[in-house]
């Protein structure tokens, strides 16, 4: 990976692992705040309802902005949160700042796709974009065991000055290998938009129905992994003990969907599109299939984290085609697209268990909205061929080749 790469990389998982490290040292910290387990699990809540709102104000306040210091500042803001939240002598104190730590979090992923994408070719922007994505899949395969383990050996405060080491880790790489001239340039080599066409992009109907797509599609994902230890328990009855090596068989296949849905984008966003869609669309009703069976159990499960994390660079880099008058707020706000998506498959699976359907049952709930998605999708795609065979784009668009 190239250097520049890395270190946005490594800052995107840095933000990654705060937003999901709380799950493996809830206990601890729910005891040394005297808070109940349900109100500190709120501390995901407040992080992720600023990130969804948060980003793209901030994106937006921030567009003028060289990217380098940008993504410097960012940094330094959630440095400054996670060391406010070491510190927190109570929990109101700690929200406060934990909210405040995620007003970097959307733009910080933003800016890095933003970039990635600017320093590559225009057939390897996908693969660019997913390299940075993997920031994302190691905060779930390394940082959050790596922060649960200083947490119980040393004090939760402890995950989280580990945390502002690794950030601070990250901004030293930045300064030295990102390149400092990148301005306001847009992937395509051209400068952007004032502000007021740069909002007008969220009008356009491919620019709203891509992001309807990202909610869908990610929230198909979340109805299913949100509950994939009661899967694995008690459909595949596995023992407890195994519950965590699966979950590492999952997040490979992640890291692998995340590379492979990149490179199946480059050169043909919207085939990249479909394709992750219809692989996670299989990979659902095959573990609906396979749920009871342990051995084809743990193979689709590997095969649900390769499908389910390919649509990230692949959305992504939808979201940069038809809103390239506005890339990184568009992509801003796709990041908050992807949150509303985690909070729609948590609670769309929480229905289909409350309804009586059983936990096996939220792989087919995920396998619908997947389909909605796939459908939409299709749509999208007609509307592509049909207007580069007209010649007439929509406004904003960068070119694109028509689907073969």
């Amino acid at each position: 990976m190239p250097l520049p790469l890395l270190a946005l990389m490594l800052g995107v998982f840095c933000v990654g692992t705060a937003e999901v490290v709380i799950a493996g040292i809830l206990p601890d910290m729910a005891a040394d705040l005297d808070v109940s387990i349900p109100t500190t699990g709120l501390l995901v809540t407040g992080y992720a309802l600023g990130v969804t709102i948060g980003g793209p104000i901030i994106t937006l306040l921030t567009t003028k902005w060289s990217r380098k210091p940008l993504l410097l500042g960012l940094m330094g803001l959630f440095v400054v949160g996670n060391v406010v939240a070491a510190l927190a002598p109570n929990y109101a104190l700690l929200m406060s700042a934990r909210v405040f730590t995620s007003l970097s979090h959307g733009t910080f992923a933003a800016v890095a796709w933003y970039v990635a994408a600017v320093m590559s070719p225009p057939d390897k922007q996908a693969t660019a974009m997913a390299k940075i994505a993997l920031g994302f899949n190691f905060a779930n395969v390394l940082g959050v065991p790596i922060g649960t383990f200083i947490g119980q050996q040393f004090g939760w405060r402890a995950t989280f000055v580990s945390i502002t080491g690794a950030a601070l880790v990250c901004a030293l790489l930045i300064q030295k290998f990102v390149p400092g001239d990148l301005a306001t340039q847009q992937p395509n080599g051209e400068k952007e938009a004032p502000l007021r066409e740069q909002l007008k992009v969220f009008r356009k109907g491919t620019v709203q129905l891509s992001m309807l797509i990202t909610v869908l599609a990610q929230g198909a994902v979340f109805t299913t992994s949100t509950y994939l230890a009661p899967l694995m328990l008690d459909v595949a009855h596995f023992a407890a003990p195994m519950v965590g090596v699966l979950l590492i068989v999952f997040g490979v296949g992640s890291v692998l969907g995340n590379i492979l849905g990149g490179k199946a984008a480059d050169n043909n966003v919207m085939r990249g599109v479909l394709r992750a869609l219809s692989a996670l669309l299989g990979a659902l009703v095959l573990f609906w299939a396979a749920s009871p069976y342990q051995i084809p159990a743990a193979v689709v499960l590997f095969l649900f984290g390769a499908a389910g994390f390919s649509i990230i660079p692949a959305l992504q880099a939808r979201i940069l085609v038809v809103a390239s008058a506005a890339p990184a707020l568009a992509l801003s706000a796709n990041v908050s697209a992807f949150n509303l998506g985690n909070g729609l498959g948590a609670w769309l699976g929480g229905t289909t268990i409350d309804l009586g359907l059983g936990v096996r049952s939220v792989t087919l709930t995920a396998a619908l909205a997947t389909a909605v998605a796939l459908a939409l999708s299709l749509l999208m795609w007609n509307h592509v061929r049909r207007t580069a065979a007209e010649g007439t784009p929509e406004l904003g668009a960068q070119p694109e080749a028509a689907p073969r």
